[in-house]
């Protein structure tokens, strides 16, 4: 990996060079997560909390209410007791047929059982699994930024040996040049060479076209401006684990807690309730039932209520609650073995690429004496600029090859620690 990350930061030491700021991996992902849409949402659960909990919270504030009623009834209860003595007459009046009750009641709550309480912890886990699930979208961005951020490194890589591999054609050119003007060579020598410079630049060109293109969505990405000018520094190589921190973990546990506070909001809902209450009005007839006039009344006491019918389905609400948490289990435990395959599929990867490096270094170390040599018979003229060529283009292959390598296995290795979530 020393060896991988000393190629690729030739690519930065132009940059330094040529003054320019340096794009780190790093920044690539805390600048991307902070322009992506998604990262809004995070603000707006935590105000949707906020609400909710204020909302539950206003449950213990004294709750009035205001209701009215006229009616006429077809009759009214009536005793018929008339009777005089000493002068003294005495009846007992009738109530009228028409009769009316405006009344307001403020009720305060005094013990609910817990259920605001629970309802506040609901809200609190509700805005927890939303904030996982944003938080696992967002790591997925990590994986879309790599392969942007290595692609765009491994063309800079690849336009490194392009101009390598054009200094020496041109060097042969030159040197062939001067051989066709002493008439030592044939003037289609020097073109076929200049044929395979032009083939070379062509190369470069589609290079640099496939650069801008990553470029660009990477400026996408971040929301920053880029352009041929901006370099990519490679990161340095990672220390791989197999433990598995994935956010997908936590989104699994804050639903397993949700399932906990529905469970404790069940045995608040079937406690009993016990409140505080104050109605006052104006009706007819008021409280004194002998009092055929209008009249304004209060009443003030304290209420219990105790609803058992909560009871006959508690048995089977944290059977399904049980099933919901089993089912998460099941989920997490799936999610756990698809990731350690993907992580045993990438170490096999790595191993190979590995392996494939040190053939690499082998294959250019005999492609380059080859090379030298065949440079040699083509200035004595024991070889063709044809086979010259081949030889040149078989060197630049094996390095291709190596760069590819390289860029691979370092990709790979950032591929795997975000796969693990370290």
């Amino acid at each position: 990996m020393k060896k991988i990350f000393l190629t690729i930061s030739i690519i930065a030491s132009g940059l330094i060079s040529n003054g320019q700021s340096p794009l780190l991996l790093d920044t690539c992902y805390a600048l991307a997560r902070q322009q992506y849409p998604l990262i809004k949402q995070l603000g707006l659960i935590d105000k949707t909390k906020d609400y909710n909990i204020s909302n539950a919270a206003r449950g213990y504030l004294p709750q009035v209410n205001f209701n009215g009623q006229g009616t006429y009834q077809s009759a009214v209860t009536s005793i018929p007791l008339d009777f005089s003595f000493g002068g003294f007459k005495f009846s007992i009046p009738t109530l009228p047929k028409e009769q009316f009750n405006v009344h307001g009641e403020l009720d305060q709550t005094i013990y609910d059982g817990g259920i605001i309480k629970q309802q506040k912890n609901e809200q609190d886990a509700n805005a927890d699994i939303q904030k996982q699930n944003v938080g696992v979208q967002l790591f997925a961005l990590r994986d879309r930024i790599n392969q942007i951020f290595f692609g765009a490194l491994l063309i800079d890589a690849q336009v490194k040996q392009n101009e390598l591999t054009q200094k020496d054609l041109q060097n042969s050119v030159d040197r062939m040049q001067a051989n066709v003007n002493n008439g030592t060579a044939l003037s289609s020598n020097l073109d076929e060479l200049q044929a395979e410079l032009i083939q070379q630049e062509q190369n470069e060109i589609s290079l640099k076209a496939s650069r801008k293109a990553y470029m660009d969505m990477l400026s996408v990405f971040i929301n920053r401006p880029l352009n041929d000018t901006t370099q990519l520094v490679a990161p340095g190589a990672v220390t791989v684990s197999d433990s598995i921190h994935r956010p997908e973990l936590s989104f699994y546990d804050a639903q397993k807690k949700n399932d906990d506070v529905q469970d404790k909001l069940l045995n608040a809902g079937n406690r009993p309730k016990f409140s505080f209450f104050f109605q006052g009005g104006y009706a007819l007839p008021g409280l004194n039932g002998f009092d055929v006039d209008p009249a304004w009344y209060y009443i003030t006491g304290f209420r219990l209520s105790w609803s058992l019918g909560g009871l006959y389905t508690l048995k089977n609400q944290r059977q399904l609650l049980n099933i919901d948490r089993q089912g998460i289990d099941v989920q997490k435990e799936d999610f756990v073995f698809n990731t350690r395959i993907n992580l045993k599929q990438q170490s096999a990867d790595m191993i190979k690429l590995g392996q494939l490096i040190n053939k690499d270094n082998d294959i250019i170390g005999k492609r380059t004496l080859v090379k030298n040599s065949a440079k040699a018979q083509l200035d004595n003229g024991t070889m063709t600029v044809h086979d010259y060529i081949s030889e040149v283009d078989a060197e630049d292959q094996a390095k291709q090859n190596l760069i590819l390598h390289q860029v691979q296995l370092l990709m790979d290795e950032y591929n795997y620690q975000n796969t693990s979530g370290n």
